[in-house]
């Protein structure tokens, strides 16, 4: 029986996972009865190891092949929900009020677990998988504290790799590419110092939410006219906030927004030019400007030539050549397995969750948004065959 055979056989059992995991949503660092289950399911599957020693509630489970000595390759899954109240009405919609998986992770976590089971119970392949069950995927910063707490030094791996489910693409096919597949993403904050006063008297004040319309063009501008239209950069600034009342002039106005690129060099270079930017303008109109980033920072996510090669291939065993496109479109949203594939070689891709199927087709981080069940045997059979393939 291959492994894609075996995991359709365990359907229901996965079905009912995910399912209870929608039901029970929960945010980063708080996915204590996230972490239970997956120990539970973990225990029960005869892993070789269990560690739930990083970022307060990750899991890493840790299986030997019985092959002879070989590769450890890492397969990680995501498994926070978004602070979002959940639209749809089926029986297992969230239970939580304001807390919703609206990004697939709970389903991201149950193929993991399948192929967690798969793996224990047909050891006959080579070295050792270790599963990453990442905390916190959501902005905030859950890989990069699992990494910097040292999980790569105790649980060392010599590729990792990562899926997750898109809309759009049909149910069970797969997508990647070789180089950036999904973008950086950094929060912008600029605070703009004036001097308040009343509004009849705008001459004498210093109006920091002229500033602020200023540095909100001049932005816009850094895209348009320093930047290659073939070197992809979004800015958006989101927020512009001053004042409190509408016959004084306010003292302070404050910006916030995003930037996202598909290259490091390109990220350092809008940084430095926002830097530039904003101080200097403020100073044409007397006035002080100050440039900050937010506390969590994304770098773009680049999968490597031999590992994406090797998704590739490890998903047309699964889906077929028609069920893989190996080159597909990068993304300017962001991911924080970036994390890790700044420390080891590997690849992240999508699994389609569907095109056309009801309530699959809706878009992630909306309150409709639904995983497809149908699609976790496939996800965790592309897990399995990569392992068997690293030997």
């Amino acid at each position: 029986m291959s492994p894609l055979e075996q995991l359709n056989e365990w359907q229901s059992e996965a079905q009912a996972i995910r399912r209870r995991i929608h039901r029970h949503p929960e945010l980063g660092f708080e996915e204590r009865n996230t972490q239970a289950l997956v120990v539970e399911h973990l225990t029960a599957y005869g892993v070789d190891e269990i560690c739930t020693d990083f970022a307060e509630t990750a899991v890493v489970a840790v299986i030997h092949g019985n092959q002879g000595p070989g590769k450890r390759i890492g397969l990680r899954a995501d498994m926070d929900a978004l602070p979002i109240d959940e639209e749809n009405t089926f029986e297992h919609k969230s239970g939580c009020a304001g807390k919703m998986h609206a990004c697939g992770h709970d389903g991201h976590t149950t193929m993991l677990l399948m192929a967690a089971r798969y793996l224990a119970l047909h050891k006959d392949f080579k070295g050792t998988a270790v599963l990453f069950f990442q905390p916190a995927e959501e902005g905030v910063g859950g890989a990069e504290r699992m990494i910097h707490e040292g999980v790569l030094e105790r649980f060392p791996v010599d590729s990792c790799f990562a899926l997750h489910n898109m809309p759009g693409i049909p149910a069970g096919q797969f997508a990647f590419r070789e180089g950036p597949i999904m973008a950086s993403s950094d929060r912008l904050f600029i605070t703009v110092k004036g001097d308040s006063g009343h509004a009849g008297l705008p001459h004498k004040t210093r109006d920091p939410l002229l500033v602020a319309t200023h540095i909100y063009q001049g932005i816009q501008a850094l895209v348009s006219r320093t930047f290659s239209p073939l070197e992809p950069v979004v800015i958006s600034v989101t927020q512009i906030h001053g004042g409190e009342t509408t016959n004084a002039i306010a003292d302070e106005a404050h910006i916030s927004g995003t930037f996202r690129t598909l290259a490091h060099d390109t990220r350092n270079n809008v940084i430095t030019r926002l830097e530039t930017l904003v101080p200097n303008l403020a100073k044409a109109f007397e006035m002080e400007a100050e440039f900050r980033l937010g506390p969590i920072s994304h770098p773009p996510t680049v999968n490597t030539p031999a590992e994406t090669a090797m998704a590739v291939q490890a998903a047309t065993a699964v889906a077929g050549e028609a069920g893989v496109d190996g080159a597909t479109e990068p993304l300017m949203g962001s991911e924080d397995f970036a994390y890790f594939l700044g420390k080891v070689p590997g690849c992240y891709g999508f699994i389609g969750n569907g095109s056309n199927d009801p309530g699959c087709s809706v878009g992630l981080h909306n309150k409709r948004y639904d995983f497809n069940d149908s699609i976790i045997p496939a996800g965790a059979a592309y897990f399995v065959t990569l392992v068997h393939q690293m030997g």
